[in-house]
């Protein structure tokens, strides 16, 4: 499918506005994230939703951007030895929490995509099923045929039970190895 130029204005739509609001929220806040780490500078960003609701992110936090910029504290001109290592004790705290952060949003995402997937698995098994008759009025052919499809059903979820599993076993593993780095 790839990437496409998205024309710049406003979704009519306010389901499909609210979804591309918190896509887009993501990305301007991992970017944001990638911007901090990768650079060491202090970002804040405030963003309220179609609906009103406020969503901010700060590194280090929102308040202690916001406090900066509103009273322009820069860093001190002078360097005071102990402060040298208090800053980098905090910018390698910073950088474990960015890194935890990171964890939490891939995993954010995997469930995301796992709860789309099933929202379609019954949304298709509901199409299945809506033309028959109740279980009581089928006869012999349409009982074997309804068998059928409950255990082609059933091999479908075992089938994604073990793709969990796996999926959340990797993702264990990739915790554990980002913990004892």
């Amino acid at each position: 499918m790839g990437r496409r130029k998205i024309e710049m204005k406003m979704v009519k739509d306010s389901s499909s506005r609210q979804v591309t609001f918190s896509k887009r929220r993501t990305g301007l806040f991992k970017k944001a994230n990638e911007l901090a780490t990768l650079c060491a500078v202090q970002v804040a960003i405030v963003v309220f939703s179609p609906g009103g609701k406020p969503y901010s992110f700060g590194h280090p936090s929102v308040e202690e951007v916001a406090d900066r910029f509103l009273n322009q504290v820069g860093k001190p001109k002078v360097s005071i030895p102990g402060q040298a290592v208090d800053q980098s004790r905090q910018e390698a705290k910073v950088g474990k929490l960015s890194r935890q952060l990171n964890t939490i949003v891939k995993r954010l995402h995997a469930k995301t995509k796992q709860g789309e997937v099933l929202r379609e698995a019954a949304r298709a098994s509901r199409q299945e099923f809506t033309h028959q008759k109740p279980i009581n009025e089928l006869n012999r052919e349409e009982l074997l045929e309804m068998k059928k499809s409950m255990e082609k059903l059933r091999e479908k979820v075992k089938s994604r039970i073990s793709e969990i599993e796996a999926s959340s076993s990797l993702l264990l593993l990739s915790n554990i190895a980002a913990e004892q780095a």
